[in-house]
C-alpha cells in the first residue's frame, strides 16, 4: 500500500483496487464539496445511493458531472431500501442507468435503527446473483448469517461496525475478526466509523476495506477528514500486515538488563 512496503491489491468480483477506502456520495452540501473530498481520500470506489442523488436530471446538478465514472467505480446501493421490491428495483433501475453491476445490497429493518433485515437480505441477494449483478451485502455482525450470504454468491460482506450514521466506532471487534478469519470473500466493515482511528482499528483486525460516508461528510472539515481516513486505513493495514507485538501482563524493559555497567 505504500511505495516502500508493497501490498497485494484489494480485489472484488475481479476487479484490482488499490485503495482499501471506500467512500459514499451523501449528506455532502454540495457535489463540489464531495468531489474534493473524494479526491482528498484517493478511494477508487464510490457508493451512490441511487435513490438519494440525481443521476438523471439534467436541468439540475448531477452527480457525474463532479465524479467522472471513467475516474472511479461507481457502486449503486439500496441506502433507504425497507423491502426487497425497493432493493431489486433500485438496482434494476441503477443498471439501467449506467449499466452498474457491481453493487451494494441494504435491506433495512426499521428508521430508528437501520439494521439490516437479514433474512430478506439473503433472499433477495439469490434474486440478485441469478440476474448477473455482483453483489456486496450490508449485514450484521453475525458470523453465521456472513457465511451463508458468502455461500448464497455474495461477492463481498459488509459487516456493521455500528448503527449507520452513529459514529460509535467498533462495537464488536470479536465477532469482526470472526467473521475474517472463517471468510472466502473480503470482508468490508460498513456503518459507524467515526474518525480516523476506527477506520485504523478495522484495518488492523485484517479486514480488507472499510467504507463510510456520514465521518467524512458530517465532519466539520470534510476534506481535512477524507484525507485523514485516507492515511488511517494505510497505516491500519500496515499495522496489521507487520504483525503487532502480543500483549503482556507485566513490564518489558525496552533495552535488554543484561550486561548493564
Amino acid at each position: 500500500m505504500s511505495e516502500t512496503i508493497p501490498d497485494e491489491d484489494f480485489v472484488v468480483a475481479g476487479r484490482r483496487f488499490k485503495s482499501r477506502l471506500i467512500t459514499g456520495t451523501g449528506k455532502y452540501e454540495t457535489y463540489k464539496l464531495n468531489a474534493e473530498a473524494v479526491e482528498a481520500s484517493e478511494c477508487e470506489i464510490i457508493t451512490v445511493a441511487v435513490r438519494r442523488v440525481n443521476l438523471t436530471q439534467a436541468d439540475e446538478p448531477l452527480l457525474m458531472d463532479y465524479l467522472d465514472p471513467n475516474q472511479y467505480t461507481f457502486m449503486p446501493n439500496t441506502a433507504g431500501c425497507f423491502t426487497a421490491d425497493d432493493a431489486l428495483r433500485t438496482l434494476r433501475l441503477a443498471r439501467e442507468i449506467g449499466g452498474w453491476d457491481l453493487v451494494k445490497l441494504e435491506i433495512l429493518g426499521d428508521p430508528k435503527t437501520l439494521y439490516p433485515r437479514m433474512p430478506e437480505t439473503l433472499e433477495t441477494l439469490k434474486v440478485l446473483i441469478k440476474e448477473g449483478f455482483d453483489v456486496m451485502v450490508y449485514c450484521s455482525d453475525d458470523p453465521n448469517f456472513c457465511k451463508a450470504l458468502e455461500e448464497e454468491g455474495a461477492c463481498a460482506i459488509m459487516p456493521l461496525a455500528a448503527p449507520i450514521g452513529s459514529g460509535l466506532g467498533i462495537l464488536n471487534p470479536v465477532n469482526l475478526r470472526i467473521i475474517k478469519e472463517n471468510a472466502n470473500v473480503p470482508v468490508i466493515v460498513d456503518a459507524g466509523i467515526g474518525t480516523a482511528s476506527d477506520a485504523a482499528q478495522v484495518m488492523e483486525l485484517g479486514c480488507d476495506a472499510v467504507i463510510m460516508n456520514t465521518a467524512i461528510a458530517e465532519a466539520q472539515n470534510p476534506v481535512r477528514m477524507a484525507n485523514a481516513m485516507k492515511h488511517a486505513v494505510l497505516a491500519g493495514r500496515d499495522a496489521y500486515l507487520a504483525g503487532r507485538m502480543p500483549k503482556k501482563k507485566y513490564a518489558d524493559p525496552s533495552s535488554p538488563l543484561a550486561g548493564l555497567i
